[in-house]
């Protein structure tokens, strides 16, 4: 798990990062909660979604943003963190020219950072958001989102409710070409103190279904 550092907006970033040994590998960026919150990328879900995705064969990244561990800057309101988050993927893109698919996994904070970038990268084929801060952000700009993926929200989850989840999760249904597939975990709250591994499970589950799905009209020609 060789630790990297790159250059991101507003200084260097640090980061860890996982490279396939198979050629041409999908790609997953893996990013971490609330900075303010105690939030890095050494975070439980965080990590654990970063060995998921190195299991699963993909070259992989989790990384610190600004002001985060030994990340140059300073906590930027979401804005700045979004350019990092594209610097991260510009690093793993350019160490794998090639690569065959490109996932974005956020948890919290980072599931709304990563449905940003989803918006500005079009390359991107796939997604996971953990508690998404549906009720505290506006997710309006998935107006549309490119493409289906993965949600995942807690029962008893006070910080990210999931009846403002379930809304999200509704309205991206209704658009053209989207199917997300969410996932409520009743027991949990926020930080998912017991559920790392379902977590885990349900990531593997929708990763490894889209990826054989996708790969079936290639075996076919």
């Amino acid at each position: 798990m060789p630790e990297v550092m790159f250059a991101g907006p507003d200084g260097r970033l640090e980061g860890r990062y996982h490279h396939s040994s198979e050629p041409n590998a999908p790609l997953a960026l893996v990013l971490h909660p609330h900075p303010l919150h105690g939030g890095t990328m050494n975070n439980r879900i965080t990590y654990a979604m970063y060995r998921s995705f190195e299991k699963m064969g993909f070259s992989v990244m989790r990384y610190n943003s600004r002001g985060v561990g030994r990340s140059q800057g300073r906590y930027d309101g979401g804005i700045g963190e979004i350019s990092d988050a594209a610097a991260a993927l510009d690093w793993m893109q350019a160490v794998n020219p090639n690569s065959s698919a490109l996932w974005i996994a956020g948890y919290s904070f980072g599931a709304f950072v990563g449905m940003q970038l989803l918006m500005r990268r079009p390359e991107v084929t796939g997604w996971i958001s953990v508690a998404p801060p549906a009720a505290h952000y506006d997710f309006g700009f998935l107006a549309p989102c490119p493409c289906g993926g993965l949600m995942i929200a807690g029962g008893k989850d006070d910080m990210a409710p999931e009846p403002a989840i379930h809304k999200l999760v509704d309205k991206l249904n209704t658009q053209k070409n989207v199917t997300v597939d969410y996932r409520i975990f009743p027991e949990a709250d926020h930080i998912f103190a017991n559920q790392a591994e379902q977590v885990t499970d349900a990531l593997e589950d929708h990763v490894g279904t889209v990826m054989a799905r996708r790969a079936m009209p290639l075996a076919a020609d």
